[in-house]
């Protein structure tokens, strides 16, 4: 008796499948009887050449021959003997076909896989052709025994029962969709052709964009991109303002359709192609969702499709990746989205709940309570790379308060959106600006999470979205993800400035701008004493321009507030807080040599100020430069070594000096500035300085308590503006009135140095001893009443005493020098008037 053997199937990644079909016969002896129509499937074949088809056919039947022969028993002998032996030489025939069909797999499919996964399965190779008898099967090895029944199931359309951990995801079928961009364009070319030649049957659309896909995966990739570019939701079918179309080729006319169109036309255009492509059923979170709904008892309302390769189920949802919905105004916004083509499971559950549990995919099946409650994310959640970490769920307050986290591996920037709970999920931009109005939030970035810190205003029920993008895009932030935050007890607060900057503390590029770190965290800044000192590091020069915003604040109070000091490698900023509440503080920064670039906005603080406030009276002056104390502007000017390194300079008695020294040997002019209440004096009187060799030293002698401006300007070239250096703000916390310097000339320059008297205003009546070096003077006299000569002592030093007199007229410190015998002033003395002696009588 002749043995018929039979070809039971072929299956490998991207290839179809060929089964046998349920009229096959089956022989006497047990043996499978296959017909021409399986033979002719296996020519169809696109993974096969001619040469390759042809050596698998004949080998086949050869062996067969041979083996029935070798194996008949001349006594008649153990059939069942003989069929073993037939299936043991087959199954070596089989070896050696799925080697050659294997090699040429691989080169086909080289440029579609990453290198690493760049081999056949054990899964795959053991589903390809098997040629056995049933009396043999049953003898079989368990572990072939096991794929043969695997790859039966797989034909039969069932779910593979796949270990946990070992499932194939979307990136071991292709690296990126960038593999397809090819055929991603023949379908799209293809697709408007037929559109514009009318044709609507959905064979003759399928053999023309699938003209050159070389396996199951390209078939199906082409089938996907031609339904996303050529049918458009059916707002108006959703919303009943029209008829919903049925039958394929009315929604291929119209191109349009619902959920279901997308889906059944899927499976139909699988069908043509033998891909094995299942609809599945469910619950999702698009348009008419209404966010924390419950589901459990409403009936499902969406379609998408589930499809077989290599032996694997993926999933994936035409319908959404063919665009997006516009609720408000009930369009549809066409936008091709490549996340839902073969999706991951563990990302398809965010959105897709399957009615039956087993078209999850998962290897733990969550609950349709638990779908409930997960937040939403959007394909650009996933497609940009980052990861939630808290919450998994929609929220309550604790205490007025909910904290939103997620992860990033990639620098990004965030925004947020809070508003009061509306019914739909999709409603509302999809895309943001680079702005926000929301004052009931605390946004931070740090170096890979971002930080989001919820305060309700009211107790009531609130959607939350999140927008993003990459730190260095310049398209507008787009909606990553949504959830709900009930507020049942919000907490008193006072109001917080609106953040127009989009995060609070340290912007994620601040690195970029220069500004490496900072003396405050990202967390809110608790001001003692109404007083703030903020330290960046930076890694270049810049320079800064800083603004502080309070609810209650005007600009021109605000800017009595700030004081900023510019150093090479730091920038510091001084903040005085006039009101209770929070403030905004925000800097901006640029590079210090780069004068034609726009300053960008760098840090953004939120300051806290509850206890003690600064007095109106006790803010910094109105007039003060960007620049205060010590730092590049001088350094570049060559003005070094200065005593006081800060620009906050405080005094308990009124007075202080100032030294530092000038290499560049420039003039120098100083201005000291507040609005004083008592002096008769004015203000230049109270600074007094000297010059010897390099150093400088500048001598202050403060009229009454309060805060003080002390200007440094420096003129380079003779003729030249003065140019402003420093400013340094001047504390006086003394109540005492101190008396002015003598007032200067311009005679009194480089190198000289007065000892006594100090004071500009004498006692009078009183001797009083001067003691002056002048360089260069030949003659040193005090004039009043009369002159006096000083004389020259050892220690190159004019000194003698003068008598003040009566205090009618002023003392006159003057120098000849030269040949000239004309006295210059240096400088001029005041003396204090004679009281009357008794009270004037009538």
């Amino acid at each position: 008796m002749s043995a018929k053997v039979a070809l039971q199937k072929f299956s490998f990644p991207f290839a179809s499948s060929v089964s046998l079909s349920s009229q096959d016969k089956v022989t006497q002896g047990g043996s499978v009887l296959v017909k021409d129509p399986e033979f002719h499937k296996l020519k169809e074949n696109p993974i096969l050449d001619e040469q390759n088809r042809i050596s698998v056919v004949q080998a086949l039947a050869e062996n067969e021959d041979q083996a029935l022969e070798s194996t008949n028993p001349p006594d008649g002998g153990d059939t069942v003997a003989a069929q073993c032996s037939v299936s043991a030489q087959v199954s070596q025939i089989d070896v050696v076909a799925r080697q050659s069909i294997a090699e040429n797999l691989r080169v086909e499919v080289e440029d579609q896989r990453p290198a690493a996964k760049r081999q056949l399965s054990s899964e795959s190779a053991a589903k390809s052709i098997t040629a056995v008898k049933k009396s043999a099967l049953r003898k079989e090895p368990n572990e072939l025994r096991h794929l043969n029944q695997k790859a039966q199931l797989g034909q039969r359309g069932e779910l593979n029962a796949a270990l946990p951990g070992q499932r194939k995801c979307s990136k071991d079928l292709f690296k990126s969709s960038e593999v397809f961009h090819r055929l991603d364009s023949h379908v799209i070319m293809a697709g408007a052709e037929l559109k514009q030649k009318c044709v609507y049957d959905v064979k003759t659309i399928v053999q023309r964009i699938t003209q050159g896909a070389r396996n199951e995966l390209e078939q199906l990739r082409a089938i996907w991109v031609w339904l996303c570019n050529n049918i458009e939701y059916d707002v108006g079918g959703f919303l009943g303002h029209s008829e919903k179309l049925s039958s394929p080729e009315e929604v291929i006319a119209a191109g349009r359709g619902v959920c279901c169109s997308y889906s059944n036309l899927c499976t139909e255009m699988c069908r043509e192609v033998g891909i094995e492509c299942q609809e599945v059923t469910g619950h999702s979170k698009g348009i008419g969702y209404r966010q924390g709904q419950s589901l459990k008892h409403i009936k499902s309302d969406h379609l998408w499709n589930a499809v077989l390769l290599g032996g694997e189920w993926f999933l994936l949802d035409a319908c959404w990746g063919a665009g997006q919905v516009d609720m408000q105004h009930e369009s549809f916004v066409k936008r091709f989205d490549d996340f839902y083509f073969l999706t991951d499971p563990e990302e398809f559950i965010d959105s897709h709940f399957p009615d039956e549990e087993k078209w999850q995919l998962l290897d733990k099946p969550i609950s349709i309570e638990e779908f409930e409650q997960r937040v939403f994310k959007t394909s650009a959640f996933y497609t940009m790379g980052l990861r939630l970490i808290s919450p998994l769920h929609h929220i309550i307050t604790d205490d007025g308060e909910a904290t939103v986290s997620l992860g990033f591996s990639r620098p990004t920037t965030f925004t947020y959106e809070i508003t009061r709970h509306q019914d739909l999920l999709h409603c509302g931009a999809l895309e943001r600006k680079d702005s926000t109005t929301s004052s009931f939030g605390l946004l931070t970035v740090s170096h890979r999470s971002m930080k989001l810190q919820l305060l309700p205003p009211e107790s009531d029920t609130y959607d939350v979205k999140l927008f993003a993008r990459f730190e260095n895009a310049t398209t507008p932030l787009v909606w990553v993800c949504s959830f709900t935050v009930e507020c049942p007890n919000p907490r008193a607060t006072e109001d917080i400035p609106e953040n127009p900057f989009l995060s609070w503390g340290l912007q994620p590029f601040a690195g970029s701008l220069g500004v490496v770190g900072s003396s405050q965290n990202s967390e809110i800044a608790e001001v003692e004493d109404g007083v703030f000192d903020l330290v960046l590091k930076t890694s270049r020069p810049l320079i800064v321009l800083c603004e502080l915003v309070h609810p209650q604040m005007e600009s021109d109070i605000a800017r009595c507030c700030l004081a900023t000091q510019i150093q090479p490698d730091s920038l510091t900023c001084h903040i005085l807080c006039p009101f209770h509440g929070f403030y905004r503080l925000s800097l901006f920064v640029r590079d210090y040599e780069k004068t034609h670039v726009k300053f960008q906005n760098a840090v953004n603080y939120l300051l806290h100020c509850k206890g003690k406030v600064v007095g109106l009276e006790e803010l910094f002056p109105p007039d003060l430069g960007s620049a205060c104390g010590p730092g590049t502007r001088t350094a570049k000017a060559g003005l070094s070594r200065f005593s006081h390194n800060s620009a906050m300079i405080s005094t308990q008695q009124g007075k202080c000096n100032i030294t530092f020294y000038n290499q560049q040997d420039f003039e120098l002019h100083y201005v000291l500035s507040k609005k004083c209440k008592n002096s008769t004096f004015p203000l230049s009187r109270y600074i007094f300085c000297t010059y010897t060799d390099r150093k400088v030293t500048v001598s202050l002698s403060l009229p009454e308590a309060g805060v003080y401006r002390l200007g440094i300007y420096a003129r380079i070239t003779s003729g030249g503006d003065f140019s402003l250096m420093c400013d340094f703000i001047l504390r006086n916390n003394s109540p005492q009135t101190r008396p002015p310097f003598p007032c200067v000339y311009s005679a009194w320059g480089k190198g000289c140095v007065l000892f006594e008297p100090r004071v500009g205003l004498l006692e009078p009546l009183s001797w009083v001893l001067f003691r002056v070096r002048v360089p260069g003077a030949l003659r040193v006299s005090v004039v009043v009443e009369g002159r006096t000569d000083l004389k020259l002592n050892k220690s190159r030093v004019w000194e003698g005493e003068v008598f003040s007199g009566s205090g009618l007229q002023q003392l006159k410190l003057t120098a000849s020098f030269g040949d000239s015998s004309e006295m210059s002033v240096l400088m001029i003395f005041d003396v204090k008037q004679l009281e009357n002696e008794g009270a004037h009588k009538d």
